[in-house]
């Protein structure tokens, strides 16, 4: 089951997400393409920011991206149609009740879903029952526990495991990267393999110190101080002082690394 959206769904989180997608494209998705005429299911669509990369990658393919947010569904058609992308269909749905026959997909991508699922294992199960056999999956999921940086700051740390911690209130698990091969593995997908992904960021590298360090990873800190603050976790102050040193890590002398991961398997 999924719960509650850790991240909410607003106007600075969509901004967020399609600052994320155009920044790490090149990264997580150079090397995602299915053949034309293929059928493939992106679970979890969101707000579209993948879906976009995902189409233009796979001109030839057929796509059904499906989430459960009515709304996200309603801005992911508007980025899509203004981006005149027309191999993709929009579907309201649950991954865990999929309205699709049995080995119906050639191929099923989820990007950034099962860190925000109670039981991940369990919609992998679902996915891989409408996939056809010997098609694939492809998974793409973070790691906060990848996170470091210099200078290194232990209110940043804080700021960053009230993040952590909020998603497993909400039943989710912001570590999951590193568990995605035995994930897999257990649904009863085959032949996986993971490839970290790292984002290493210096000065040098000013889109990223922008796009990533500063729009991403830190906006996302940043968007859950008042649920951290209220649920007990952390006081205002430190988290203040959390966040500022986050940002310190992107002026001239800063660094800030992080790894995501991807997965592929066979069914």
């Amino acid at each position: 089951m999924k719960k509650a959206y850790v991240h909410g769904y607003n106007l600075r989180e969509s901004i967020r997400l399609q600052d994320q997608a155009s920044t790490l494209a090149e990264l997580l998705h150079s090397d995602t393409f299915f053949p034309a005429g293929s059928r493939v299911l992106e679970a979890g669509c969101g707000v579209g920011a993948q879906t976009i990369i995902l189409a233009q990658n796979s001109p030839g393919a057929q796509i059904t991206a499906i989430d459960v947010s009515e709304s996200s569904l309603a801005e992911a058609g508007k980025k899509l149609d203004s981006e005149g992308i027309r191999n993709v269909t929009l579907k309201q749905c649950d991954i865990f009740k999929l309205p699709f026959e049995a080995a119906s997909f050639d191929h099923v991508f989820l990007c950034f879903v099962l860190e925000h699922l109670t039981n991940p294992v369990d919609a992998l199960k679902c996915l891989k029952n409408i996939i056809k056999p010997g098609g694939t999956i492809t998974v793409v999921e973070g790691d906060h526990g990848s996170v470091y940086f210099h200078p290194e700051s232990q209110d940043a740390r804080r700021a960053i495991n009230c993040q952590i911690a909020l998603q497993a209130l909400a039943g989710g698990n912001a570590l999951i990267g590193r568990e995605l091969y035995p994930l897999l593995t257990k649904a009863g997908f085959t032949s996986c393999r993971v490839s970290p992904r790292m984002v290493y960021v210096d000065s040098s590298r000013p889109l990223l110190v922008q796009g990533f360090s500063r729009s991403t990873f830190t906006a996302m800190i940043e968007g859950v101080r008042e649920r951290a603050v209220s649920a007990g976790i952390i006081d205002r102050e430190s988290f203040d002082k959390g966040i500022r040193d986050l940002y310190r890590t992107t002026e001239p002398d800063g660094v800030f690394c992080y790894t995501f991961f991807k997965a592929v398997a066979v069914v």
